[in-house]
């Protein structure tokens, strides 16, 4: 009886009496207390951050369309050995740019080394580089990047037979890679290399920004005035440039937020079956989107494997860097609202506001549905919170409806239309033989 008790007061000796701490533990979790975190860094939330790791809930949507396939930029993918191949080839340009202009090695990295600090913050994950091997990073990746702007801008010659150009998918998946979020270099960073290895003595030629959007627009096949009108624009990085050149300077988000109810507008059979039109507009960029007459006005875009990444990575940025407008997620969830099926994109392709090169109408609804998923924004303060207002009350309009719907019910194709005619000639006629019944019954012929 007394071991009994005496093994039962063992056995709860943890509840009545003094725990004992693992000091293995306790070490561990103090050493955890006092390491910062590394993924998602402290810098992350300063205004100085725009270079992100991108969210699983979006890798889990879109798959590897936020990484590079053939050549890294910046710390995130350095070393990758998939991209071995391209990594030969910037140091081929890095040695043709020091021959070609004459410089040390030496003064790129004096000039990019007191930068390296301000460009650690820029990115959201902790930088697990050393000093010396980030600057090298920023320096050869930096300079690989200009020289390909100045090659494909026509500034410096190709070599001949130079593999980068003559093997042609090389170059549509460099357009891809440059444009991805997880592949940056920060622009103040291009920028003095770039001024560094500017020919001295000479005329001043493009400016940076000028050389990247031509170098994108030659699949962007935007007009020349509108890419040499960007010549000075500010830019975070490479990405934010080139988004940036498409927001229109009179398409501001609202400055104050105010609550006015907005909600997203129906998918285009709805907005169709409600008399709401949608027609092609001209404009130089394709986030300007007017309502008027009853109609939702939007310049054209080619959907191809190019805009596919470079919608998706706009979209991760301006989910993840609060210091930036969310015009490319508003245009994002503008189009997850107007398609929801394959008809809806052949709509928008019989109207000439939708280019697919992408695949079938199928694939491209299915990219669009998920261009708008797990996506936060304030639709009150949006830039379109006035078209979707506008848009909606318009379809909540009962006498635009009822009309709108009876001439898609019997007029929408031709056979609808002879269809209604012919009954309608029929009642027409049957009315007439009801009436000349009724008059020879009343007054019947002498």
């Amino acid at each position: 009886m007394v071991n009994d008790s005496a093994e039962s007061n063992t056995g709860n000796s943890h509840t009545v009496g003094i725990w004992q701490v693992n000091k293995d533990r306790l070490a561990s979790m103090q050493q955890r207390i006092a390491n910062m975190p590394r993924i998602l860094s402290g810098s992350a939330g300063k205004s100085s951050c725009s270079i992100f790791k991108v969210p699983q809930s979006f890798i889990d949507v879109n798959g590897r369309c936020y990484f590079p396939y053939i050549v890294s930029v910046g710390p995130y993918h350095h070393g990758d050995s998939r991209l071995l191949m391209i990594e030969e080839h910037k140091w081929r340009f890095l040695g043709a740019l020091l021959k070609r202009r004459r410089i040390n090695l030496e003064d790129l990295l004096r000039a990019v080394q007191p930068l390296e600090a301000r460009a650690r913050e820029c990115y959201s994950a902790d930088i697990h580089f050393s000093v010396d091997e980030f600057v090298e990073i920023l320096t050869v990746d930096g300079c690989f990047v200009i020289e390909l702007f100045r090659k494909f801008g026509g500034i410096v010659a190709f070599q001949a037979d130079d593999p980068l150009l003559s093997v042609s998918w090389i170059y549509s998946f460099l357009l891809r890679d440059l444009i991805r979020l997880e592949n940056q270099i920060p622009f103040f960073v291009l920028q003095c290399l770039f001024d560094l290895t500017e020919p001295p003595g000479e005329e001043p030629g493009p400016s940076l920004q000028t050389l990247a959007l031509r170098f994108f627009n030659n699949i962007l096949q935007r007009s020349d005035e509108t890419v040499e009108k960007f010549g000075n624009l500010a830019g975070k990085h490479i990405l934010d440039l080139l988004r940036s050149s498409f927001i229109p300077a009179d398409y501001e988000e609202p400055r104050e937020r105010k609550f006015m109810g907005t909600h997203v507008i129906h998918c285009i059979s709805k907005l169709r079956r409600a008399g709401i039109r949608l027609k092609a507009s001209e404009e130089d960029s394709f986030l300007v989107v007017r309502f008027r007459r009853g109609a939702i006005e939007m310049p054209k875009i080619a959907v191809d494997d190019f805009m596919y990444s470079f919608l998706l990575n706009c979209v991760a940025y301006e989910q993840c860097y609060r210091c930036c407008s969310k015009h490319m997620t508003t245009y994002a969830t503008l189009l997850d609202c107007l398609i929801n099926t394959a008809k809806d994109v052949e709509y928008l392709i019989d109207k000439n506001i939708v280019e697919n090169y992408f695949g079938t109408d199928a694939e491209l609804a299915r990219f669009v549905n998920n261009l708008g998923k797990d996506v936060s924004f304030d639709i009150d303060s949006c830039y379109l919170s006035e078209l979707f207002n506008e848009v909606n009350d318009y379809y909540d309009n009962h006498w635009h409806v009822q009309w709108a719907s009876f001439k898609y019910t019997y007029f929408n194709t031709p056979w609808s239309f002879i269809s209604a005619l012919a009954a309608f000639v029929l009642l027409i006629l049957t009315v007439a033989q009801t009436y000349f019944t009724v008059v020879s019954y009343v007054r019947p012929a002498n």
